[in-house]
């Protein structure tokens, strides 16, 4: 076993092109899984944090590989004063609490930001390589953070859209046409799993409400929303 394996510890452009997307699968499958049911943390925020965890890594082997072979005589004669290596480990610290920044809950009880931090951190990462010299691993997770941002957002919707759990943020005139929106969705096949109602919405004067729900196969969230938002009093309502 540890012979097939070989190549995927050896330092070089395939092998750390094979070790970074497998990151980035691996992370996504968990983050589609958590965001199928609904869950803050994502698709692609799973995959952003695994990509620049796996980018951290890869760093550190090549730093470990330069210090002990051309630039050897000159870091036997700083390494009794200071540990370059140590240095990636305090800038992954700062970005964090700079992405925590990014990361807010919404009057809808909705979290955003959490892509963006990831993403930061991942920049993070991505910078340190680029610091240490180690362009083939910059150029291609560049390539794979815009790929995350910009073009998977389209599969992260068309997944959604096609799962079958749901949180709804309402907002209605008063609880009668809340209850009566709650009622129509129990008609159409669909489980409630819970309810989180608030009479004091911001400076909204009716009713809002955060509901958990699964739907029945046949049924898009985009058809549900649009169903409901005809009701009569419904004030708004949004997808969280």
């Amino acid at each position: 076993m540890e012979l097939n394996f070989h190549f995927f510890r050896e330092l070089n452009l395939w092998s750390m092109m094979l070790r970074i997307v497998l990151a980035m699968l691996m992370g996504g499958v968990i983050g589609l899984e958590r965001e199928r049911k609904g869950r803050a943390a994502g698709f692609r925020t799973y995959m952003l944090v695994a990509l620049g965890a796996a980018v951290t890594v890869i760093l550190s082997q090549y730093l470990d590989q330069m210090l002990n072979s051309f630039m050897k005589d000159a870091y036997d004669a700083v390494k009794s004063r200071t540990d370059v290596v140590r240095l990636g480990t305090q800038v992954i610290s700062g970005v964090g609490f700079l992405a925590a920044g990014t990361v807010i809950v919404t009057g809808k009880l909705e979290v955003t930001g959490l892509t963006t931090a990831a993403g930061l951190w991942a920049s993070a990462c991505m910078g340190l390589a680029a610091g240490a010299g180690f362009i083939e691993c910059v150029l291609v997770s560049f390539l794979l953070i815009v790929l995350s941002i910009s073009v998977l957002p389209a599969i992260e919707t068309l997944v959604l859209n096609r799962s079958r759990n749901m949180m709804l943020y309402v907002e209605t005139e008063n609880i009668l046409q809340l209850s009566a929106i709650i009622n129509y969705i129990k008609r159409e096949d669909i489980r409630i799993f819970s309810v989180e109602i608030s009479d004091k919405p911001n400076s909204f004067d009716g009713v809002s409400a955060v509901l958990d729900m699964r739907l029945p196969i046949h049924l898009y969230h985009a058809e549900l929303v649009a169903a409901l938002s005809t009701l009569n009093g419904v004030v708004s309502i949004d997808e969280v």
